[in-house]
């Protein structure tokens, strides 16, 4: 009996060893295929903000595995060394080709305009920045206030507002073309540099000429093309209705169509003879009367 316990046993005990390292074996195996399939790429070891010319100390290497890497990673530093940024980049995030730009380009706000578009800085004061609140990054709107030909040559209605241009990025702000940490705190400016393709770059020299600019912020979110027949003496005299104000997004809720109330049906033109009423002949004269109390009685009394 003793013997058949310590053969149950031992034999216990190698099964269990046996099934230890053939689990080691394959957590071993599993490491050295994960670390085969990690390669370093480079990365940034502070931050790097937009425009700036990459230096060697802004840079790092970490490990990643193959299929998990973005694309257009860089493996050498010196790929990366003296390219400049035209997005800021955050720490320890791996460095792209989307995020550079092309070789060659130097630092500052060249490097910042994307190909077919120009820059153009316009003057601002507290009231066309919108009290400093204008930034990099910004979407604005500019409205045009001018005199139109055919009225200034006739003394018509006077000069006009109108939206010129729509959803224009703001590159720069004053000499920055890094939004600032805090964007709650406005920063005082003289001018603004906005983005544009060539025809609008010749639409805002032409309003900066013509007349005075004001530029209206947008949401980040609102991309609506918002076409208006512009503002002028008369429309102004007009006034305005009242709007409600525009919920959150978190509570806006779909709104359903009112129901549209059917049309009853006609009745018949013709009707039976049965159903119509006799024509009333004989008026009826007035009668004089005088209402008589006598306790809890009422009755009318005719007065001849």
């Amino acid at each position: 009996m003793r013997n058949k316990r310590l053969i149950l046993a031992l034999t216990g005990a190698v099964i269990c060893g046996l099934l230890a390292v053939m689990l080691v074996t394959r957590y071993l195996a599993n490491v050295q295929a994960y670390t085969k399939d990690l390669n370093n790429v480079v990365i940034a070891k502070v931050e790097i903000p937009l425009g700036a010319k990459i230096t060697v100390e802004q840079l790092g290497f970490a490990p990643m595995p193959n299929g998990s890497a973005p694309d257009g990673v860089f493996r050498k530093l010196e790929e990366v060394v003296g390219r400049v940024a035209v997005t800021p980049i955050g720490v320890r995030e791996p460095i792209t080709n989307l995020k550079l730009a092309p070789e060659g380009v130097g630092a500052g706000l060249p490097a910042v305009i994307p190909e077919g578009y120009r820059a153009m800085t316009v003057k601002v004061d507290d009231v066309v920045g919108v009290s400093g609140f204008v930034m990099p990054g910004s979407y604005v709107d500019v409205v045009a206030v001018i005199v139109p030909v055919a009225q200034s040559a006739t003394a018509g209605q006077g000069p006009i507002s109108k939206i010129v241009l729509q959803n224009i990025k703001v590159l720069a702000s004053g000499a920055k073309i890094d939004s600032p940490d805090n964007q709650r705190e406005p920063s005082a400016v003289k001018a603004v540099t906005l983005q544009g393709t060539p025809e609008q770059a010749e639409k805002l020299v032409l309003a900066t000429n013509e007349g005075k600019l004001q530029l209206v912020m947008r949401n980040y979110g609102d991309q609506e093309d918002t076409q208006t027949r512009g503002a002028d003496k008369a429309s102004l005299l007009n006034g305005d209705m009242v709007r409600p104000e525009p919920a959150p997004a978190s509570d806006r809720t779909e709104t359903k169509p009112a129901p549209v109330a059917k049309p009853k049906p006609k009745r018949p033109a013709t009707v039976a003879s049965h159903e119509q009423k006799p024509a009333v002949t004989a008026q009826t004269t007035p009668r004089n009367s005088i209402e008589l109390i006598e306790g809890s009685k009422r009755r009318d009394v005719d007065i001849p």
